[in-house]
């Protein structure tokens, strides 16, 4: 169950390495359908400055380290919203490298001190937007990964749009994805 439209916050994550991808039109299209009173954060992973993760969980620390600043600005986002959407190309039957990177903090947000991240993930709803270049199918390790990633953390699954295409804005030629769209996060 959703909140209301006036306290639903959306998080958008776009984790394609090229600006204004099939993804992101994708991903846009669906949040034009959006009610204007839903709070909408856009960050694009690739400049969210996010440095290789470190996994210190033997590292014979008393505590997991303060996160650095990128990396607490995508914590309080992530925190903040209601709804997180991961959009991402399926590269490799799976999620994009910066998407990857992103999700591998929540297993470092788990244990920052004081943080409470499983709790406080625990009944926001995670969607996910991706194009490819293949047939939907080809997609079902990135979608199998977030719905897993979900119900870890007690969240809501809210879905996956996927679309078709490889060259720029080929998915405005998907009109089966473009439909969707209408529908996809209030439907």
């Amino acid at each position: 169950m959703h909140p209301s439209g006036e306290d639903r916050s959306f998080l958008f994550l776009l984790g394609s390495s090229r600006l204004g991808g099939n993804t992101e039109t994708l991903a846009c299209t669906a949040a034009s359908y959006l009610p204007g009173s839903v709070k909408q954060n856009w960050i694009r992973l690739s400049e969210a400055g996010l440095p290789p993760f470190e996994d210190y969980r033997h590292a014979g620390l008393d505590s997991w380290p303060t996160p650095s600043e990128p990396e607490q600005r995508l914590l309080d986002a992530t925190l903040e919203a209601t709804d997180i959407v991961l959009a991402t190309p399926t590269y490799w039957y799976t999620v994009s490298a910066s998407t990857k990177l992103y999700l591998d903090y929540w297993s470092g947000w788990m244990r920052v001190p004081g943080v409470d991240f499983k709790k406080r993930m625990a009944g926001k709803t995670l969607w996910t937007v991706s194009v490819l270049g293949e047939e939907p199918e080809q997609a079902a390790a990135l979608v199998d990964t977030l719905q897993r990633s979900a119900r870890y953390l007690s969240m809501n699954w809210g879905g996956a749009l996927l679309g078709n295409g490889s060259k720029p804005d080929d998915v405005l030629r998907d009109s089966a994805a473009l439909a969707g769209a209408r529908t996809f996060f209030g439907g």
